[in-house]
């Protein structure tokens, strides 16, 4: 049956995610734009507002699993929904703490770890609900798309959360951000379901497509969660280690680009902003494109060329752009280069999430969140020793330091094969090389 006779509720909910996983960039990364004003009003050098950006992360790593276990458990819309509102509660308690209180920098700190909780949720969410609704030759493009939302929530940021600090103070840029969150808690929960049978919308054709694509039963049954072979899989370590690598590349751009371009490029503040969007459409590009690569080369060569091939060229150029751009002398250009890095590795971002979706089945959250987990291991240790670095020997220092790291997820993805599941199930799952078709 043709596409056109298909619903289309599965590229809604996709492009709703996509809206979301901006929403989370925007509530995570504004505190990277009003940190200039805070370190004054809260009298912290650069180092303690790294503890701060390493609080959220923290957060955020320690509760992946948790999250994924629950998005298991309780389904992507309720679970989601909650995760809105607690992190919408949380980036307004930001704008709440008192400078001259005691103990200021630690409330700081343990509010945004409050938030790295909520927003843990997201992602292993979203790829629970990828492994339900999205047939395996569409997750390519559908991660791209769901991840094109962290470019497009960060590029936003800059540019946004300085008018409104030039317009009401940073405070209220928390305030906007906590507004924008509970809003779209009311959305998800309103379009969204766990699954295609359970939506309205869905018609006969598209559901008839959605499970043509997907595992069989067996493998999508309530089964405990095999920790044993998580735990033990060389898929799963690779993927944690490469993701470790990927985390403490982009959040040098999320949490220090804006500030090093203040501080060592001595821009002002809105041309700042205006240089720092840059890194993050290119991100926004790199997960679009890197989505149709992705989908296309597993079609004809194989899921392990499109999967983990795409993901080693993607972190090779990273190394390169990162290590040439922090050296030039020229602030556009350099900007111009670095961004070529953030663009690089974001070409790798949905193989990440459709490998963990290829290999888990119905323990995709749990999977994926125990991979993400390294990500935020390597963005809490970015967050602290990056300024610290800068601080010793330079920020070119800093930025060859993330090339160096990005190296070893060259040889993590290297072991990485999408078609070596965690529990066989008795087929055959690997696109074909000729026809892209999932054999069931």
């Amino acid at each position: 049956m043709g596409e056109a006779a298909r619903s289309r509720v599965r590229l809604y909910l996709i492009f709703l995610l996509f809206i979301i996983s901006a929403i989370a960039f925007l509530d995570r990364t504004n505190i990277s734009v009003a940190g200039v004003e805070m370190r004054k009003e809260y009298a912290i050098d650069q180092v303690e507002l790294g503890w701060v950006f390493s609080a959220f992360l923290i957060g955020y790593a320690l509760f992946q699993v948790p999250a994924g276990w629950l998005a298991t458990r309780f389904g992507p819309r309720i679970v989601l929904t909650g995760a809105l509102i607690w992190w919408g509660l949380f980036t307004a308690a930001t704008a709440l703490i008192h400078p001259q209180g005691s103990g200021a920098l630690l409330l700081l700190a343990l509010t945004r770890f409050a938030l790295g909780i909520g927003e843990s949720v997201v992602y292993p969410c979203g790829n629970q609900f990828l492994s339900r609704w999205i047939p395996a030759q569409e997750r390519g493009k559908a991660n791209g798309w769901i991840f094109a939302g962290v470019g497009a929530g960060s590029g936003i940021t800059p540019p946004l959360i300085t008018a409104i600090i030039l317009w009401g103070g940073w405070r209220a840029s928390f305030y906007v951000c906590a507004a924008v969150g509970l809003a779209a808690a009311g959305i998800w929960f309103w379009l969204s379901r766990d699954r295609p049978q359970e939506h309205p919308s869905v018609n006969t054709a598209e559901l008839a497509h959605i499970e043509a694509g997907l595992p069989p039963a067996k493998a999508r049954s309530g089964d405990p969660i095999p920790w044993r072979a998580i735990l033990s899989s060389r898929n799963v370590w690779g993927l944690f280690v490469s993701y470790f690598a990927f985390g403490y590349v982009i959040w040098i751009f999320f949490s220090w680009f804006f500030i090093y371009l203040a501080e060592a490029r001595q821009l002002d503040v809105k041309s700042s902003a205006i240089f720092s969007m840059l890194p993050f459409l290119c991100m926004t590009f790199g997960c679009l494109a890197g989505g149709v690569i992705n989908d296309r080369v597993s079609a004809r060569y194989g899921l392990y060329w499109g999967r983990s091939g795409l993901g080693i060229i993607s972190f090779v150029l990273t190394g390169l752009f990162l290590a040439s751009g922090s050296m030039v002398d020229n602030a556009p250009l350099a900007v111009l280069i670095l961004a070529g890095g953030a663009g690089a590795i974001y070409l790798s971002q949905s193989s990440f999430w459709s490998v963990t979706a290829d290999i888990s089945g119905q323990h995709s959250g749990v999977v994926s969140g125990f991979m993400n987990m390294g990500c935020q291991i390597g963005g809490a240790l970015t967050s602290t020793l990056t300024p610290m670095i800068a601080a010793q020997f330079g920020w070119t220092a800093a930025f060859i330091a993330g090339s160096a790291v990005v190296l070893t997820g060259v040889l993590a993805w290297a072991v990485v094969d999408p078609n070596r599941l965690l529990e066989p199930v008795g087929i055959d799952r690997s696109l074909e090389s000729t026809t892209g078709a999932v054999t069931a």
